[in-house]
Parts: C-alpha cells; structure tokens; sequence
C-alpha cells in the first residue's frame, strides 16, 4: 500500500470516529435521563439485599420511590430503623420509633411431636406436598410438612429445618417476608422481635382432631383467654391468638395452657 493510500485510510477512520463521537453526544443529550441526587443517596444508603421484602423490585425500586414520596422513608424491614433513621436525614424528614419485626412458624409439631399417616419419599419440597394425599404424611393437615421451602427462600440463612419442623433464628432474620410467602400452609408471620408468648400453632381442627395428629397442638379449650389479666388472648376457629399490643408479657396463658402450644418468644 502506498503513503497516499495509508493517509487516505487514515482520514476516513478519522472521519468515521469524529461522526460516530457526534452522533453518540448528540444522542445522550437528547435522550439523557435526569436522576434525582436523593434516589443516589437513598440508594447508597439501603443494604443492597435486594431482597423485595420492601414490596419493591429490589433497593433501586424502593430508592426511586422514596425520592418521589411514594413509600415511606424506614420502608426497608432489612435496614431497619437505623437505615431508616438515615435516609430520612437524606429526605429531610423525622422517622419515627420502629418496631423490629421477626418471622416465627407456628408450629413445633416435630418429629416427636406428631403422627404420620404415611412415609412419604417424593420431592422435598413442600409446594409439592399439595398433590399428594392429605396434603402430606403428617396427621395434622395445618402442621409444618418440613421440608425447607422457606429455608431455600431466606436470603439471609435465618430459618433452618430442625427435627422435621421450621425453626426461625430471629436474631440473623430480617424480616424480608421471604419465608413468609414461601409457606404453601401460611405458617409463618412476621411478629414483633420483642414479643414474649407466641401461640406456636396453626390448627383450626377440634381438640380431639388435634390430639390424634399432634401432642403440642392448641385444642381450644379458653383457659388462656380466661385467665389472661390484660384480655390478649382471644380464640377464633378453636385456636387461640395472641395480641402483641396488648400483651404485658406475664406468660399467665403459657402456664394455663394445658397442651404448651404457648411458647416464650
């Protein structure tokens, strides 16, 4: 190739770069996205989990709604207050006090604890246990099947299977709801961290339904409603519910209940 011929080549990819410099400048002025600074700081300021427990596609969603006022600024249960605390200085606004909120199964029908119609060897996964007779091999029909679908859901390793039976650590679980929305039997709700007595059961079956599939299982019977000094403990379907708010914590329907399906938190 002769000089002429290299200078000739040279020029035009010389020519090619400028116009395509042009076009790509031209174009990201044009088509430039303005970003608000406080969703960058948000952003930068949430845990990066990315974990959804917020109700929003990951940190970004949640950073991009707060900057436009749509969810409140302490909406990540993962950071928690002291991130909530944070991006409201970005936000400039007050956060109030937040309760810390923890998932609990309620249910400690194990192994030991429970009767089985059938062994079962299929799928360990408990959304496949719904095709399968009586939802299950366990008796009772509300009961934890224990097969870790809300372990394998937890970003956070906070829920184990322990003796046939979902045990959540609350002190590594942070509340992202993951584990709740995995459970095909809505065992698992997101209680305050600091509650003290929990009705570790689920059935809604009559006491003596109850007693032929679990040894732990509540039976109905009222005498934690009864006895409770601060009118917390109410029962609906045969099973008794705990209300946190009112709770004072004298653990009164723990030591009244006579099948211990209340448990110390």
């Amino acid at each position: 190739m002769s000089f002429v011929g290299i200078l000739i080549a040279t020029g035009i990819i010389g020519v090619v770069g400028l116009l395509i410099g042009l076009f790509l400048g031209i174009a990201g002025i044009k088509f430039k996205v303005d970003v608000d600074e406080r969703e960058e700081a948000v952003l930068a300021a949430l845990p990066g989990n990315n974990c959804g427990g917020c109700g929003y596609p990951g940190c970004s969603g949640l950073a991009a709604a707060i900057a436009k006022g749509e969810a409140p600024v302490n909406a990540c249960p993962v950071g928690g207050e002291p991130v909530g605390k944070k991006i409201g200085e970005i936000m400039g606004v007050s956060v109030g006090e937040s309760r810390r909120m923890v998932a609990f199964v309620h249910c400690q029908g194990d192994c030991d604890k429970t009767k089985v119609d059938y062994e079962y060897t299929g799928a360990q996964d408990c959304n496949m246990l719904s095709f399968v007779p009586n939802g299950g091999p366990k008796t009772c029909n509300y009961g934890c099947l224990g097969y870790g679908s809300c372990v394998k859901a937890c970003p956070f390793d906070a829920i184990h299977v322990v003796n046939g039976v979902a045990v959540v650590d609350k002190e590594a679980c942070k509340a992202c709801g993951k584990c709740v929305a995995a459970c095909p039997k809505h065992l698992i709700d997101l209680i305050p961290y600091d509650a003290t007595y929990v009705v570790a059961c689920h059935s809604k079956d009559k006491g003596p339904v109850v007693m032929k599939g679990c040894s732990v299982g509540c039976i109905g019977c009222t005498l934690c409603a009864k006895n409770c000094p601060n009118e917390a403990v109410t029962i609906d379907s045969f099973l008794s519910t705990i209300d946190q708010d009112k709770c004072k914590g004298c653990g009164i329907c723990m030591e009244k209940c006579p099948k211990k399906s209340i448990v110390k938190h």
